[in-house]
């Protein structure tokens, strides 16, 4: 069984097509796309960074102005289409448990069982939201990266964007067209200049894996590799759009307060502080490690080797996913042969 069908979902249920095994793809959206449907309108392909193949159908190049929401679920729906994938839909999984050497997969639409679950369910579902002193006081309006649906709505207004990662600057140059705006992070960001090459794809995947390995949360692939240094990037840092400020220390009803009494006032925080993986389905098997993570051996869960999981930690990347499927569905083969053969 597949659960999720964003691209390390597709990319496992093609290569268990190809390998002849009977397999069912469960997943919670509406439509095809994953995460991607979810991305709000004014994202468009010019910024959008590093989308892979999925596996024997190559993704042409797009129109740059074209919004990422419409094109990459299209590119989805085309994949299923064209191999025969017959993605279940909506269907949410509230629970997987041991049942007597096979798997009982609890869900809103019935109970499946399964001999091995490749998980694929990824991060959208669980935003991660901070907590810091004087959030529940603040009058004006907080929302996470996730709900962001375009600059329109913030004119005229002040708004303190929270956060490192991708989404986190290319809303902020979004919002900076309308808005002022005010860049925080934990730590100081870091810009890549060279390009992503196979190599710095390879060292990010090792850099990941040693984590996951050890039982540890993963790192975003963000948090290892660095921004990408993009022209608007560089414009950005050149006119100070881009100029970021520690962590605030507290907030109040109407703005944000450092540690050494510098305030600023703001309409609105926006969270861009990323998302947690959506795993809470697995907690019947009792998968964590006291690091807080799971371990894994490729993409096998040390624990329960019954139990994959692709689109998480060194497969969280487009190009690790497609990878991370071939993986667990060769890894599933002889986990099946084994157990035939006893």
């Amino acid at each position: 069984m597949v659960v999720g069908a964003g691209q390390a979902g597709l990319s496992a249920a093609y290569f268990l097509g190809r390998a002849n095994l009977d397999h069912v793809v469960l997943d919670a959206d509406e439509g095809p796309g994953g995460a991607w449907r979810h991305r709000w309108p004014t994202l468009r392909m010019a910024t959008v960074h590093g989308i892979h193949d999925l596996p024997g159908m190559p993704f042409d190049e797009p129109d740059p102005e074209a919004p990422a929401n419409e094109v990459l679920p299209a590119y989805f729906a085309d994949f299923e289409r064209r191999n025969g994938i017959h993605v279940r839909r909506p269907v949410r999984v509230r629970a997987v448990r041991d049942d007597d050497g096979a798997l009982s997969v609890e869900t809103d639409r019935g109970v499946w069982h399964t001999r091995a679950l490749i998980n694929a369910t990824g991060t959208w579902t669980r935003p991660f939201w901070p907590r810091y002193p004087g959030q529940e006081l603040f009058e004006g309006r907080q929302l996470h990266s996730s709900q962001y649906r375009g600059p329109e709505e913030f004119a005229g207004q002040h708004v303190v964007v929270v956060g490192g990662g991708t989404s986190a600057v290319q809303q902020l140059l979004e919002i900076a067209e309308t808005a002022t705006t005010t860049w925080v992070t934990r730590r100081e960001p870091e810009f890549r200049d060279e390009p992503f090459t196979p190599e710095v794809g390879r060292a990010v995947v090792a850099m990941v894996d040693e984590r996951v390995r050890a039982g540890l949360p993963p790192k975003s692939v963000v948090g290892v590799t660095g921004l990408s240094l993009t022209p608007a990037v560089r414009e950005a840092l050149r006119d100070r759009t881009l100029h970021r400020r520690p962590m605030f220390d507290r907030i109040t009803r109407d703005g944000v307060v450092w540690a050494d009494g510098r305030t600023e006032e703001a309409d609105v925080i926006l969270w861009a502080t990323g998302f947690r993986a959506a795993l809470d389905h697995l907690a019947p098997l009792g998968l964590r490690e006291p690091g807080g993570g799971i371990r894994l051996d490729g993409t096998r869960v040390v624990a329960d080797p019954r139990v994959h999981l692709v689109g998480y930690g060194p497969s969280a990347s487009t190009v690790g996913a497609t990878r991370a499927g071939r993986a667990a569905v060769k890894e599933i083969t002889s986990l099946l042969t084994r157990a035939t053969a006893a």
